[in-house]
């Protein structure tokens, strides 16, 4: 019966019905006789509805149960790794490898693993190894590509062996992808969009190639071409999520503005908790004067700043907040912005609402006061922010950026967040520039393009010790700054529980 409980969980999660395979499994996972494939095949429903933290708890009750499965190693080895346990992972990993599970699935949980631990050459290599099991795994390409060009700031370094890959490889379209992901954070538009019309020259179906391509286009100022591919990706994929928003962008690009608030409604009415559909609905209903996007830019009520509170233990808020910036510089050891970030010109410590560091620690206790006060102030209501209003929130993902001289932010959202923020550490400088702006928060400049264009709307002043906070659903950037130090800061986001 259990086996085919199990079996019946899985089929489930394979086909995207984790919710019913979370309730199926549920009673049973709690039984003393549970086997460690119903515990696994628990933990997996639960990580696919986003409860990493509870699907850990039945990740370790398997390797307990039947400490000798080399797949319940695994599974505990990938949600450690999910939930930033690096040291760990890291050990699991080892020990799915020494029970005889070594694939590059492993590899890549190991690999990540290291470089979360910051022992880049080890990460490194066990990408390398990964690869040469598995030569066209995309994933591990993209793993491997990223930190070598995270650690070098070459594009050289970051491609050469995803190169050889494509040359032994032709026909594999992802690949490519991979390759332009890399070019377009290098800054290199006009090689990532020859890449990928490369890419789709030769597998022109490749839905997320044609997606991709459609957005290079629109980069390259090429709107005429954006919308034909967006269009065909929506006739290949009618309704689904990136294919709409595709779409919308590609709409706005081209003055459609209508057009493109009819398809972001519809999303947003697919997914109202999406932020990026919230943004492409609103700022197309910015273009046409509609009064139902006036709520979105109430920067007034939206956008507020805090002083961050001392930490207990701490003389004054500076002796806390220099502390604190020498522990972040320490974790700043590498040379470049991650992929797939805003962050243009600088680096970046993911994870640090998984820190266990007390300095870190202290930190978001303190920044927790400043959020509570932000929720208390935006008071009721039914809109999109107010009606997920509550005082029982979550952080979900902290990290720190180190911006160097014209560094910025390209203008983004944060989709899956509810509040979003910008504490501002250490500002080497001058940031008082009342007519460039310079190193300022900014928000209502669309990340994407837009026909007419639309200019940023409001904007923060950074100052030491001072925390922003705004809707995740606002477009905000920042604007490139010129300055012999590097700039510091500490963002988080934060989603109703």
């Amino acid at each position: 019966m259990i086996d085919s409980l199990t079996n019946q969980a899985w089929t489930l999660i394979d086909n995207g019905r984790a919710a019913e395979a979370l309730r199926m499994t549920a009673a049973p996972a709690l039984s003393p006789q549970a086997t460690s494939g119903l515990l696994m095949a628990h933990a997996a429903a639960l990580k696919a509805v986003g409860r990493h933290d509870e699907a850990l708890t039945f990740n370790r009750r398997a390797v307990t149960r039947a400490p000798a499965d080399r797949f319940a190693w695994y599974n505990l080895a990938a949600t450690l790794g999910d939930l930033s346990l690096h040291a760990e992972a890291e050990e699991a990993a080892r020990k799915t490898i020494a029970l005889g599970l070594d694939v590059p699935e492993v590899r890549l949980v190991l690999g990540k693993a290291l470089q979360g631990l910051r022992r880049y050459d080890e990460a490194e290599g066990a990408f390398e190894t990964a690869l040469a099991a598995r030569p066209t795994d995309a994933t591990v390409h993209l793993e491997l590509a990223q930190l070598r060009w995270m650690r070098t700031g070459r594009t050289d370094a970051a491609l050469a062996l995803l190169d050889a890959a494509i040359a032994r490889h032709p026909t594999v379209s992802n690949l490519r992808l991979i390759r332009s992901t890399v070019l377009t954070f290098a800054g290199d538009h006009a090689g990532a969009d020859a890449t990928l019309e490369d890419a789709l020259a030769r597998a022109p179906d490749d839905l997320l190639v044609r997606i991709a391509a459609a957005r290079s286009a629109g980069a390259q100022g090429d709107r005429e071409r954006m919308l034909g591919h967006a269009r065909e990706a929506q006739r290949r994929a009618h309704g689904a999520g990136e294919t709409r928003a595709v779409l919308c962008e590609a709409l706005l690009a081209n003055g459609e503005a209508d057009a493109a608030a009819r398809v972001a409604e519809d999303m947003v009415a697919a997914a109202p908790d999406d932020q990026y559909a919230l943004v492409l609905r609103n700022t197309a209903w910015r273009i046409m004067d509609d009064p139902r996007g006036a709520l979105f830019r109430d920067y007034a009520a939206l956008v507020r700043t805090d002083r961050l509170e001392t930490p207990e233990g701490w003389p004054n808020l500076d002796a806390f907040l220099d502390a604190l910036r020498e522990r972040l510089m320490e974790m700043h050891d590498l040379t470049t912005h991650p992929l797939h970030q805003s962050l243009r010109g600088g680096t970046q410590v993911p994870s640090l609402d998984r820190s266990q560091d007390p300095l870190v620690r202290a930190f978001f206790e303190s920044a927790r006061k400043s959020v509570a006060r932000y929720v208390e102030a935006l008071g009721p209501g039914d809109d999109p922010i107010r009606r997920r209003r509550s005082q029982d929130f979550a952080v979900a993902g902290g990290w720190s950026v180190r911006l160097k001289s014209e560094g910025f932010h390209a203008d983004h959202v944060h989709p899956r967040g509810w509040i979003s923020s910008a504490f501002y550490l250490d500002l080497p400088g001058r940031f008082d520039d009342e007519a460039t702006r310079a190193g300022w928060l900014q928000f209502g400049h669309p990340g994407c393009l837009t026909e007419p264009v639309l200019e940023a709307e409001h904007f923060i002043k950074p100052e030491r010790g001072t925390l922003a906070l705004f809707p995740s659903c606002l477009w905000h950037g920042t604007r490139p700054f010129s300055d012999t130090g590097h700039r510091l800061t500490v963002a988080f986001d934060v989603i109703p529980r």
